[in-house]
């Protein structure tokens, strides 16, 4: 579905991506995991079309959509949850969803789309009419990724979507992921939660300074030593 050929993403004069490739294939789940800095939140804009690519191609079912707009990507069926949640907060809860919907064929669906994200997230039922702003932090992520599905997508990119939640919310949140997955959709995973990311994805990659260090399913990640005392924090003695 998605493949990522040898992209380089630079902010003015400094690079940002090195000559990153990657593959999501229909159904997928594929986490990227990697400390701060190393240039998640970069690959996950250029994939939504939001940080032009500067060398490499992006593809999507074969097309390159590597110079379309960035709107136009929204068009192809990709849709993302950026980090931080990004909502209008002074708009009401249904408003933010129905802006998710903004392309033809999304609009002509609305009603259902919005009726599936509310059997997803049944805490937004009696808040639809209230402020994002007044919602608690795990609620307003559940706007957040409801808005995006109201898109309609086949790809569905997540940006730290944990972040700033307390453990039993997150807990929550991954479920919901391991659901929107089941259903059918593809989804590409950026989480610093490095444990819970490996234990819905299929696939993982290991981003570190703009480059890609590592590949392979979660078992095959956590059986290198020097990955799992990287970037999940054990040590020999720990595991002994």
């Amino acid at each position: 579905m998605l493949e990522i050929q040898t992209i380089r993403v630079a902010y003015g004069a400094a690079t940002a991506l090195w000559d990153v490739s990657l593959n999501v294939g229909a159904g997928e789940l594929l986490c990227v995991v990697g400390p701060n800095s190393a240039g998640k939140t970069t690959l996950i804009n250029a994939i939504a079309g939001l940080n032009r690519v500067s060398a490499g191609k992006l593809f999507f079912d074969g097309e390159d959509i590597t110079k379309l707009a960035p709107h136009r990507f929204c068009d192809r069926g990709i849709a993302l949850v950026p980090e931080g949640r990004r909502l209008f907060t002074g708009m009401s809860v249904r408003e933010n969803l129905e802006l998710g919907s903004y392309t033809a064929k999304a609009k002509a669906s609305r009603t259902q789309s919005l009726e599936k994200v509310c059997a997803l997230f049944p805490a937004l039922v009696p808040k639809l009419e209230n402020p994002a702003g007044s919602l608690s932090g795990g609620q307003q992520q559940m706007v957040a990724i409801g808005r995006a599905l109201m898109a309609q997508p086949r790809l569905l990119l997540l940006d730290e979507p944990s972040l700033g939640l307390a453990p039993s919310i997150v807990l929550d949140m991954f479920k919901v992921i391991s659901d929107i997955h089941a259903g059918g959709m593809a989804v590409l995973l950026v989480e610093q939660n490095v444990t819970m990311a490996l234990q819905v994805a299929q696939n993982a990659a290991v981003l570190e300074e703009g480059r890609i260090v590592a590949t392979g399913t979660p078992d095959e990640l956590l059986a290198q030593p020097h990955l799992r005392r990287a970037y999940l924090g054990l040590d020999a003695e720990a595991e002994a």
